[in-house]
């Protein structure tokens, strides 16, 4: 029998928080619902949940300063919801870690859509890293453990990763040295094409350089190819599991 998902949904309007929650009982979820970043890292700490669906716009603490946190020490997946359908709202969410963005008013059946690939996404392991056989992989004096879901860099430091920043460092890691553009980044990480004005990718890669420590000028690990994509350069190792 399939594990039942559990999604902790973070939305100060309680008539929201009230909808979907039934909504998405309806479609085979446990959801709980909390008002606050207060009470949300409450209901984090009584029980882990699958999946966050958190507001941009909360009292007090507002959902980017509560994402930037959570990416501190947590790869759960977050979802973001937002009232303002301005771009900047989209890339700062996903610049603190959000796994996608909603802008509001949506309907419930589209939240559901993305929920569920976001976790599909999460759950899902490209065959040719084989994980259930691989625990380790080494690059550049780095190693990105593929159970913990975290980097750990060239001192022994453990960096956390968002969940669409592993997946996309993943990618590379199975195809080192070889560029990849946008679209097929997208492709690989979330399954769907770009469009014109889809910056996901580059901010994600910013992100990435930023926690192996790159220069942003001058990359060594991943590099941009003019006209061309990405590359992840250098040799690759595996560490099988024990």
């Amino acid at each position: 029998m399939d594990t039942v998902s559990t999604i902790l949904i973070v939305d100060d309007d309680r008539d929201i928080r009230t909808l979907l929650a039934d909504y998405l009982e309806t479609h085979g979820y446990r959801t709980r619902g909390v008002p606050d970043g207060t009470a949300m890292w409450k209901a984090l700490d009584e029980q882990r949940p699958d999946l966050l669906v958190l507001d941009l716009n909360l009292p007090g603490e507002d959902g980017l300063s509560l994402c930037r946190k959570l990416r501190a020490n947590s790869s759960l997946p977050v979802i973001m919801l937002t009232a303002r359908a301005e771009p900047l709202d989209r890339i700062l969410g996903l610049e603190m870690g959000a796994d996608d963005y909603l802008p509001k008013p949506f309907e419930p059946r589209e939240l559901l859509a993305r929920i569920r690939s976001v976790l599909r996404r999460s759950a899902a392991a490209p065959a040719a890293l084989a994980p259930d056989k691989i625990q380790h992989i080494r690059f550049s004096n780095w190693t990105l453990d593929l159970q913990a879901r975290h980097l750990i860099n060239p001192d022994g430091v453990v960096i956390m990763l968002s969940g669409a920043e592993f997946r996309l460092l993943r990618v590379f890691l199975e195809h080192p040295n070889r560029v990849l553009n946008r679209d097929q980044l997208l492709n690989m990480t979330q399954g769907r094409d770009a469009d014109p004005f889809d910056r996901s990718i580059d901010i994600q890669i910013s992100r990435l350089r930023q926690k192996l420590g790159e220069d942003a000028r001058l990359p060594q690990i991943i590099k941009t190819v003019r006209n061309g994509g990405y590359v992840l350069a250098g040799s690759v190792s595996v560490e099988p599991a024990a």
